[in-house]
């Protein structure tokens, strides 16, 4: 039995460690073949996820890993971005926009452009972290925060 927040898939084992976060980047040509493409290819392209738990150390032959790859449990990751400082609001549900600032600092691109969000995701503010830098930002009134997909 699962957690409703998490999902059963199979991983590379090498990136099967309790608490290691991924980017699920999608089928590959290989994964065509595969009897165990079903379970592999449970995941949504371009989300970042957390390894919860992995359920067993039973290796399965893969043709992209290899290593083979094990049973674990996924969630969701907290991705780390900046938005707009009146949405930033701890519990709160947003719908994610990229920050419409007039320039920016390229060290701030990650954070204005997060891997593993797109425009107009549902979103849980778990974090606030505080406020931007103004010299990094011009134009909008930005904080870092944690949010859950």
């Amino acid at each position: 039995m699962t957690d409703n927040n998490t999902t059963i898939t199979l991983i590379g084992s090498r990136l099967a460690k309790e608490g290691e976060d991924f980017i699920f980047m999608g089928e590959s040509r290989e994964c065509k073949r595969c009897k165990l493409r079903r379970t592999c290819m449970n995941l949504e392209p371009g989300r970042k996820y957390r390894v919860a738990k992995v359920r067993s150390d039973t290796v399965h032959e893969c043709f992209i890993h290899d290593g083979g790859v094990l049973t674990v449990d996924v969630e969701s990751s907290p991705i780390v971005a900046a938005i707009e400082s009146r949405k930033a609001v701890e519990g709160s549900k947003i719908s994610y926009e990229h920050p419409k600032c007039q320039a920016f600092d390229d060290g701030v691109y990650d954070l204005l452009y997060p891997e593993g969000l797109k425009e107009g995701d549902k979103c849980t503010v778990v974090k606030v972290l505080g406020p931007m830098d103004e010299n990094m930002v011009q134009g909008c009134s930005l904080k870092k925060v944690e949010l859950r997909a």
